[in-house]
């Protein structure tokens, strides 16, 4: 499947998380905050079958991170594809929240 260049990332905080939408299919990583809303914990990247293999789910976590880095949060990746790809992309490690190794 083809990704298009330009795909809007969108926070949907109902769901309580970052959501790509790709020919009408979902991508999506789910967050929860800290009570003081400083840090965010990424629980979860998952991707519509249809759109598995492409990229997606490496593109999207790259948006995410930017987007972190931009708000100024804190990173506590629980996700295992999250952890995965700071450890293959070590400059996101400065977002990682004190403490915080893998």
């Amino acid at each position: 499947m083809e990704i298009p260049d330009q795909v809007e990332l969108r926070n949907n905080e109902m769901a309580r998380q970052f959501e790509w939408k790709i020919d009408g299919k979902l991508a999506k990583v789910e967050y929860n905050f800290s009570a003081d809303g400083k840090r965010i914990f990424l629980t979860h990247t998952e991707v519509n079958p249809a759109l598995q293999g492409g990229g997606v789910a490496s593109r999207l976590i790259k948006a995410v991170l930017d987007h972190v880095e931009e708000k100024g949060w804190k990173l506590v990746p629980l996700c295992p594809y999250v952890q995965a790809y700071i450890k293959k992309h070590p400059d996101y490690r400065k977002l990682l929240d004190k403490g915080i190794t893998f």
